[in-house]
């Protein structure tokens, strides 16, 4: 059976608990949060021993074989292009329809803990290479960390035999104990369904947040389902961008329902490899690096949502400046996002909001009752955009071997 239907039986099966096990049971609520928070620990448990030896292996790789400049300008050139496009997207969306206005509550703002631009970045590398195994969130350290590994290990090839063997030993066991969790994380789907169908139902039967859900989904679509395959076919003159669309519903469903970069990740690293055929010296640094910076669904989020609070408190158009100043704010923030896996958006929102000031510090708090949902779009966007992006970059540097449909997991 294929991995995402296996994904999609689990994600019904949660749904239909989630919409049938009573809410306003304290006892139900704390079963069912505290199993949803351990399959994502569990479904992410190599996430780190797998980034460490796949990136040194993989940079090893690419620098013997004099691609590694070629690889890093492709892949920063999609993380940036896929941002802009998604983000721009975001903002003509939002420009073209007007949302109705979310009624103001009163809620304390010191109820978010606070959180500034310079702390954001900040965490992306921590004091400490031990702060980086906290929660599995900060990938960037062990990234660097791998990536000098396997560079060190080009200077002297014959000395480093021994090391670069142990290390492609262990990225190859440490992929297969990643695919053994992934398998049963299909299980583990119908508890982290259930918990964001117990924490979405209240807004998605509201209605006050419906036409926003309807606006994410729209974008949604546009652009997983009609930009990127479009993307395929003229830059990389492919004939058949469905079979990465294709390679994308397993992916997209996990980011979606968990709402966790780092466990799309580890999905992503799977069908990159073995359904898209691209090569593991190219998608162990790109879906990574995807994971860390490609936040562009993030991006476009937080622009969405910024000008319905905007809006909401007042009636008054926006200004040109005010345009751009959105567009380049949510644009920026989405490559300081790394070290947080979930909730990305609303600490980006958050951050918008206190930037901006004039009377809206606090307005990100009209949206935290919907955060589960706008969180849960902008994840599963990133997922598409690494599948994506990945494959393109595989594509431009010749480390990929088509699969037929027939054999994608």
């Amino acid at each position: 059976m294929k991995l995402w239907i296996k994904y999609v039986i689990g994600i019904v099966l949660g749904i239909i608990a989630g919409l049938i096990l009573p809410t306003d049971s304290p006892a139900v609520n704390a079963i069912i949060t505290n199993v949803s928070e351990f399959v994502i620990r569990f479904g992410r448990y190599t996430l780190l021993p797998l980034l460490v030896f796949g990136v040194s292996s993989a940079v090893f790789k690419l620098r013997s074989q004099k691609i590694i400049g070629k690889a890093s300008l492709w892949t920063v050139a999609v993380i940036v292009g896929s941002s802009l496009l998604v983000s721009a997207i975001g903002l003509l969306s939002i420009l073209c329809v007007t949302l109705p206005r979310i009624p103001i509550t009163v809620e304390k703002a010191a109820e978010i803990s606070s959180i500034d631009i310079k702390s954001l970045i900040m965490q992306l590398l921590p004091y400490s290479s031990f702060d980086s195994l906290k929660d599995g969130a900060y990938l960037l350290p062990a990234f660097i960390f791998a990536g000098f590994a396997g560079g060190g290990c080009n200077t002297d090839e014959v000395a480093s035999k021994p090391v670069i063997t142990f290390v492609q030993s262990a990225a190859k066991l440490f992929y297969s104990i990643m695919s053994f969790f992934i398998e049963w994380l299909s299980v583990g789907m119908i508890a982290v369904a259930a918990f964001w169908m117990m924490n979405a139902k209240g807004v998605l039967f509201g209605g006050t947040f419906l036409p926003l859900t309807l606006l994410l989904l729209a974008d949604f679509i546009l652009i997983v389902v009609v930009i990127y395959p479009a993307i395929l076919y003229f830059l990389c003159k492919d004939h058949r961008p469905w079979h990465v669309l294709y390679a994308t519903i397993c992916p997209a469903l996990a980011a979606f329902f968990s709402g966790d970069s780092n466990l799309a990740l580890q999905v992503n690293l799977r069908h990159g490899h073995e359904s898209l055929g691209v090569h593991s010296r190219i998608s162990n640094v790109t879906f990574p690096l995807f994971s860390i910076f490609g936040r562009g669904g993030a991006a476009l989020v937080t622009t969405i949502c910024f000008v319905v609070i905007l809006r909401s408190y007042s009636p008054l158009g926006l200004k040109i400046f005010d345009v751009v100043w959105i567009f380049a704010m949510s644009f920026g923030l989405s490559f300081a996002l790394g070290a947080i896996p979930a909730g990305a958006p609303f600490v980006a929102l958050t951050v918008l909001c206190t930037v901006y000031s004039r009377g809206f510090d606090a307005g990100y708090l009209l949206l935290r009752p919907a955060a589960p949902i706008f969180c849960s779009f902008a994840a599963a966007i990133d997922a598409a955009s690494a599948v994506f992006g990945s494959y393109i970059v595989g594509v431009k540097t010749q480390c990929i071997q088509h699969t037929d449909l027939k054999h994608y997991i």
